[in-house]
């Protein structure tokens, strides 16, 4: 039982760094500031919100930036990315608490605006993604 929980939370965490890939690609482009953002904010909050590790002994939410590096060495769609996202959240939803979905919020906007700012590829994308959460 354990092994089941701790590889649904390292999809989880992949399925975020897809998300956090898409939302920097949005405008066709990855700027480093964007790279170096999601990696600050990993650190910040994300490595602190379980005690889950990958088979290797680190921790699973590094995972988001593997995945996330992962894409962007493959030049990856940031459609795709999302909408696989998208997916995994329908079939996931109980791993989606409130405090979840306002740190994967507060996440995508810190991509987004850290490279001069938010710009309307980005926007679309996050209003895409609070629609998503409201439902």
């Amino acid at each position: 039982m354990l092994e089941a929980k701790q590889e649904i939370v390292k999809e989880f965490y992949q399925n975020l760094g897809k998300l956090f890939y898409a939302v920097a690609i949005a405008d066709d482009s990855v700027h480093t500031k964007e790279i170096e953002r999601l990696k600050e904010v990993v650190r910040a909050h994300w490595l602190a919100l379980d005690d889950v590790e990958d088979e290797y002994g680190t921790d699973a939410a590094f995972q988001i930036e593997t995945v996330f590096d992962w894409l962007l060495e493959y030049e990856k769609d940031g459609e795709e990315c999302y909408e696989a996202f998208e997916t995994f959240y329908t079939e996931h939803k109980i791993l989606f608490n409130t405090k979840v979905r306002d740190l994967i919020i507060g996440t995508a906007r810190a991509i987004a605006a850290a490279f001069a700012g938010s710009n309307k590829a980005e926007l679309v994308l996050l209003g895409r993604l609070q629609l998503l959460f409201a439902v």
